[in-house]
């Protein structure tokens, strides 16, 4: 069964209140007994003041020394609980008999509430408890003569209700900033989860694991090497292909956290995290190993905050790019075989139905001898099998396209060069012969020549045609990549045919004009010689 995913929005929201939830509970109760303490000791510091107050006026202490004045106490003791908002002051003798109260009938008669006894013996002190009134807080203050002799006292007295509204409105008070609190925290939760969802363009926790994985698991299956920097070009990443091409480089160690400069001079990915602009299908030189490069800048917000490069070994971009070439020529020739034994078969069938067996037998004998002579006179020359047929296919090709090619060789070509060379030997006659079939089409005389010599362990290859010539000023630029009058896509073939020259240690000349050019290369095939003369 597939565990739950929950989004991050809901996790950051679920966490952030729960973190301010339990912290603004933990500070409710610390608040709360805190409050609670504090109103209790604010309505007991009051009612004690106003106790003092009351046992200090000079109005109580005159009545309770005078009876002519004692009816003084009653109006003042009134007066002071209006102003104060007290539920009773009561001025009481030594008998404990009161001489003031929010009830006049109650003056005269004994203080009730039994609390009353410390302060007749001179000690000031608060209690709570019942009396007509109801439960109150009570604050009581002996009353002193101005011989510091006790004539009576002071009880303040605090409806018990009204401090427990003080109380139920601090707690409410406590209960609406926990309330703001948890609001502020969600509200904060989900501008939080929006923002780092933003940051983590729109996925979830789960869909990154995920991403990170197929990420990790990709970069190390491909053949391709990767290596990325970041904006200080230090390496961030390097997959195996990549360490597996450093260890033919000899270049160890851990490459991941130094700088790209110092571990590998050579990569030019400074200079795009420079730019800014990628780098495609560059060849470079590894420390003697030859691989092709590709470098992009990694861009976010308009700013280069990295680079990355991938690179493969030249060797197996040589030798796919060989099988390719050699499934080409094969395609190509039995394309172009094809096509003329099928024009040679509509000949045939067209003498046959007008009966011109004559002209038909005399067809057919000329096809034959001219068949002949064409393969003998490149297999009789030229012994390796693949670079034969090779030819026997392109002289088919030119025919198609109403070109005459003429293949001769002043000695026997043998197979002793093997695969690798006649690989490239395909890449450089095939091209050199397009080439020459590309600049006769437009030209009266439609003619190509090829001639072969092997003189000492080097193969002399002249390709001549009747075309109209290259301008002095374009002999350079058609070896350029890409460089084509022909159109988009085009501009590949004397590129490689000088790559594969210079690989063979060989050199190419050109002489061209008006009227035709010529194509002189010579290479080594024989390995053993390092370099070529100078003719």
């Amino acid at each position: 069964m597939r565990k739950r995913q929950f989004k991050l929005s809901t996790i950051i929201i679920v966490f952030v209140c729960l973190v301010v939830l339990s912290s603004l509970l933990v500070t409710d109760l610390l608040i709360s007994n805190t409050t609670t303490e504090r109103i209790r000791d604010n309505q007991e510091e009051k009612a004690q003041i106003v106790s003092r107050t009351v046992a200090e006026s000079q109005i109580v202490k005159e009545g309770l020394l005078s009876e002519e004045k004692a009816q003084a106490i009653q109006g003042y003791t009134s007066e002071v609980q209006t102003i104060t908002d007290m539920m009773f002051i009561v001025v009481m003798d030594m008998e404990g008999i009161r001489k003031s109260h929010p009830n006049p009938q109650m003056i005269g008669k004994s203080f009730v509430g039994g609390d009353e006894k410390e302060v007749l013996k001179g000690n000031e002190h608060i209690s709570v408890s019942k009396g007509t009134l109801g439960d109150s807080l009570r604050a009581f203050t002996p009353v002193y003569d101005d011989n510091h002799n006790q004539i009576g006292a002071v009880a303040v007295g605090i409806s018990l209700e009204q401090v427990e509204s003080a109380l139920s409105l601090g707690h409410k008070n406590i209960i609406m900033g926990t309330v703001l609190g948890i609001l502020a925290g969600i509200i904060g939760a989900v501008l939080l989860a929006r923002y780092i969802k933003k940051m983590l363009f729109g996925l979830e926790p789960y869909a990154i694991s995920k991403l990170l994985e197929e990420r990790s698991t990709m970069l190390q299956s491909v053949h391709e090497g990767i290596v990325a920097v970041d904006h200080e070009k230090k390496i961030t990443l390097v997959n195996k292909s990549a360490l597996r091409i450093f260890k033919m480089a000899g270049l160890s160690g851990e490459p991941i956290g130094m700088k790209i400069s110092d571990y590998m001079p050579s990569s030019k990915l400074d200079r795009v995290l420079l730019t800014g602009k990628p780098e495609r299908d560059e060849e470079l030189i590894l420390n003697g190993v030859s691989v092709l490069v590709n470098r992009e800048p990694l861009i976010v917000n308009n700013r280069v905050i990295g680079a990355i490069s991938t690179f493969r070994d030249m060797t197996e971009v040589n030798h796919l790019a060989k099988q390719l070439t050699g499934i080409r020529t094969y395609a190509e020739t039995l394309r172009a075989q094809s096509h003329e034994f099928m024009n040679r078969l509509h000949v045939i069938f067209g003498m046959v139905q007008l009966e011109a067996y004559d002209e038909l037998m005399e067809y057919i004998r000329k096809l034959v001898a001219h068949n002949n002579q064409e393969i003998d006179m490149v297999t009789k020359s030229i012994t390796d099998p693949v670079l034969a047929g090779f030819l026997m296919g392109k002289i088919s090709y030119a025919r198609e396209e109403n070109v005459e090619l003429t293949v001769k060789s002043d000695s026997t070509i043998t197979s002793m060069f093997g695969s690798e060379i006649t690989h490239e030997l395909i890449t450089i006659i095939g091209n050199l012969i397009d080439n020459a079939i590309e600049a006769v089409t437009e030209s009266e005389e439609k003619r190509i020549d090829l001639r072969m010599k092997d003189v000492d362990g080097r193969l002399y290859i002249t390709v001549k045609d009747s075309g109209p010539g290259i301008d002095e000023e374009k002999k350079e630029a058609i070896f350029k990549k890409g460089y084509s009058t022909k159109g988009y896509d085009r501009g590949f073939g004397l590129y490689l045919v000088r790559k594969s020259i210079e690989k063979l240690n060989g050199k190419l000349t050109v002489d061209s004009r008006p009227g035709g050019t010529v194509f002189d290369a010579v290479i080594v095939y024989d390995t053993k010689r390092d370099g070529i003369e100078n003719d």
